[in-house]
């Protein structure tokens, strides 16, 4: 039977069929990170940001006044950057931070978040927990709970070693 994701038309409860039950909980979890990311979509974008923009001036907030190397940061994020550069070229255009090469090390690359980007994540820091709570308010604090463990479950055996997602947030 043809998956609802290849037809674009929504199975019956009965017809519904798949291959496995890991691919039920998989194309579970993507329709969810889907819809989930419609949310913070339509908020990033009144602003001009990616969410994978937004990560990262949070992670550069976490070790302001320090900065963090480029690679770092890179690994930090919650989705891989295949190009952390032309990412971060768009936030320095936007003077929302700046890379510097230390003079002990010219082949290193530190990134800080500017004034201009902290400012930017303050007047965002509150319409960011409202999305979160339009996304995911209508699940108790123990169903939440339970479903970071599953999540986490589900992604350890698939993080690098020395990932900083393999340990517990």
């Amino acid at each position: 039977m043809a998956s609802s994701i290849v037809t674009g038309v929504p199975p019956s409860a009965k017809a519904r069929r798949f291959d496995s039950l890991e691919q039920e909980a998989y194309l579970n979890l993507w329709r969810t990170y889907d819809r989930l990311r419609a949310e913070e979509d339509r908020l990033f974008d009144s602003v001009d940001l990616t969410a994978q923009q937004y990560n990262a001036l949070r992670l550069l907030r976490g070790k302001h006044p320090a900065s963090l190397p480029t690679l770092a940061l890179a690994e930090r994020l919650v989705s891989r950057a295949p190009d952390i550069t032309r990412m971060l070229d768009k936030l320095e255009h936007r003077k929302l931070v700046r890379r510097e090469r230390p003079a002990e090390n010219r082949r290193v690359v530190e990134v800080r978040v500017t004034d201009a980007g902290l400012k930017l994540l303050q007047n965002l820091d509150e319409p960011v927990r409202r999305c979160h709570a339009r996304q995911l308010g209508h699940l108790s604090q123990a169903r939440l709970r339970q479903l970071v463990a599953l999540l986490e479950d589900a992604r350890r055996p698939h993080e690098p070693p020395g990932s900083s997602w393999a340990e517990s947030h």
